[in-house]
């Protein structure tokens, strides 16, 4: 069993930065590729970013490419999201999950992840 929990969501202002962290516990996750998910009131969770076993290589969805960027740190059990130039259109709950997958393809599937975080919320204001 894999225990992630997210953390740094907040309110902030189109055009702001934001970094989120997501810790995991109960093994390493070095065994797992990581991704980030968003799920907005009224929509299915969508695919974000996602990174593989080794942090050897990315996946970002087209929605937030060139503004987020994720990294895994396998020594700390530590993976985060870091987000630039916030939109108001990336309001959302963002969740941190791990997969015994790692193709792109797979990685960008919410239901090839083994393991959820319960959520942090970004607000981006107008």
């Amino acid at each position: 069993q894999v225990q992630l929990v997210e953390s740094g969501g907040g309110l902030v202002q189109a055009g702001d930065s934001l970094r989120l962290s997501c810790a995991a516990s109960g093994r390493t996750i070095s065994g797992y590729s990581m991704g980030w998910f968003r799920q907005a009131p009224g929509k299915d969770r969508e695919f974000v970013v996602a990174v593989s076993k080794s942090g050897g290589s990315t996946y970002v969805a087209d929605s937030v490419k060139g503004r987020f960027t994720i990294a895994r740190d396998n020594a700390k059990n530590t993976v985060s999201l870091q987000m630039n130039s916030l939109k108001p259109e990336d309001t959302a709950v963002y969740y941190c999950a791990a997969s015994t997958r790692y193709s792109s393809l797979s990685l960008r599937g919410r239901m090839n992840y083994d393991y959820w975080g319960q959520g942090t919320q970004v607000t981006v204001s107008s």
